[in-house]
């Protein structure tokens, strides 16, 4: 038995768990409401305040999602009651970022200045050198900071770019001069 799957989910005051036909499953929560559809073998089942995720034999793809089910929808009430939030780090002589409305701009370097919506349901701030990427779908939320990060990813040599705050760059030494 999955160790993680078979673990039941405390649901917290003020958040509803609704399990609908094919698996279809909408938490909402002080934060706002996340939907997903999860696969039919999955036995899904919410018993006052605890939810619980079964599978129904121990076949190689139903051990695979069960752990996987069980923990996509803990992060779905973390999310409606917390959010979550990922933090960027501008490092580099002139690279800076700003915030206008929905639109981040980041000044990295390039001829030209990269400018990036917000989406649906994400929001970023600029504190200084730091970005904060803030909603309630973790899953979203890491992907819009894995694209800001890809506008400029930090190299090894001198540390520029943007990183993770939590994230350690390799650095490497560079060139030493033959005499």
């Amino acid at each position: 038995m999955s160790r993680i799957g078979r673990m039941p989910i405390a649901i917290p005051a003020g958040v509803t768990v609704d399990v609908a036909e094919n698996n279809e499953v909408t938490v909402k929560g002080p934060k706002g409401e996340l939907k997903r559809v999860f696969a039919k073998e999955m036995e899904i089942k919410v018993a006052g305040a605890e939810a619980t995720v079964s599978r129904p034999n121990d076949d190689k793809r139903n051990k695979s999602l069960h752990g996987l089910t069980r923990t996509l929808l803990n992060n779905m009430i973390i999310g409606v009651t917390n959010g979550f939030t990922k933090e960027l780090e501008v490092n580099g002589v002139g690279y800076r970022a700003s915030k206008a409305g929905n639109v981040l701009t980041l000044n990295l370097g390039y001829s030209h200045p990269v400018e990036m919506t917000d989406p649906e349901g994400i929001e970023s701030k600029v504190e200084g050198n730091k970005i904060i990427v803030t909603g309630i779908d973790k899953e979203r939320v890491g992907q819009y900071a894995a694209q800001i990060r890809d506008k400029r990813r930090p190299e090894p040599y001198k540390g520029k770019g943007i990183k993770y705050v939590e994230e350690t760059i390799r650095r490497k030494v560079g060139k030493t001069g033959k005499k």
